[in-house]
């Protein structure tokens, strides 16, 4: 636990020195500032297309944001030569790498709360109506999108050789998992049976933790008519009895799975040079 202690803590360091921190940081609030000042005349509750409109700019920048910080988090080890040094120590994988997810994690969800919490604060000057239940559904949102995109990022600078590599590969993930996600669905699922479409949906669904997390949001804000037939289940089920408490195990097992690959990458990389 100390080990895992004092990786954190030197991520916590590295992470508020780190200048793209602090440029998401500014990026992040003058992005919800504008958001406050675009709809100031009108009540933010609900699903509606205000709501729909936060929600596709958060999937913009947020898991692009946790991809570039995670993903270059672990291939500066690699190129700074520190982790060549720390494998020398008796320091386990599972302590450093869970050391890093926290440290990062503390790191970027501080940036999220400092975002919210000044938007919050300019909403209450400016008399703005906010509904609590929508305001705190916007602010879990930002936070699971940005620990499963987290996970990801660390396996792919367990992958990678150099940030630049990371990059590339981080741009390419963001891609397809946010930009690109309905043109992928369509190509797909044009080709298979009508059986197999909701089987592979829901598969697909699970695997793309931005597609995860924003369809429970939007059902939780009202909005699961407007996903059409192929997602009646999904609306269903979040909106039945213990459909949180099976997000949440969803959320954690999907969180779980991502870092036992990076853990075994990053293992394998050790134990072989």
């Amino acid at each position: 636990m100390s080990d895992l202690l004092q990786i954190a803590r030197k991520e916590l360091k590295v992470g508020f020195r780190n200048p793209w921190a602090y440029s998401f940081l500014v990026l992040f609030s003058v992005f919800s500032l504008c958001l406050l000042l675009i709809n100031a005349q009108t009540d933010i509750s609900g699903y509606s297309g205000v709501t729909g409109s936060m929600l596709s700019l958060i999937l913009y920048l947020l898991p692009l944001m946790a991809l570039f910080l995670g993903s270059f988090s672990l291939t500066g080890e690699k190129e700074e030569g520190s982790w060549s040094l720390l494998a020398t120590y008796p320091l386990g994988t599972l302590p450093f790498l869970l050391g890093k997810f926290a440290g990062l994690a503390i790191v970027l969800l501080t940036i999220i709360s400092f975002g919210y919490g000044l938007m919050g604060v300019i909403s209450v000057l400016m008399g703005q109506r906010f509904e609590v239940n929508t305001y705190l559904l916007f602010f879990l949102f930002s936070c699971g999108l940005v620990l499963l995109f987290l996970a990801l990022a660390l396996v792919i600078g367990a992958l990678s050789r150099n940030r630049w590599q990371a990059m590339t590969i981080s741009v390419m993930v963001w891609f397809f998992a946010v930009i690109g996600w309905p043109a992928i669905l369509i190509a797909l699922l044009g080709f298979v049976p009508y059986l197999w479409i909701k089987p592979l949906l829901v598969m697909l669904t699970l695997l793309n933790p931005a597609e995860f997390v924003r369809l429970f949001v939007v059902v939780k804000l009202g909005g699961g008519s407007i996903l059409g037939p192929e997602y009646y289940q999904w609306v269903t089920w979040i909106q039945g009895t213990g459909g949180s408490l099976w997000f949440a195990a969803l959320f954690i097992l999907w969180l779980l799975s991502a870092l036992s690959i990076v853990y075994a990458i990053w293992e394998r990389g050790r134990t072989h040079g």
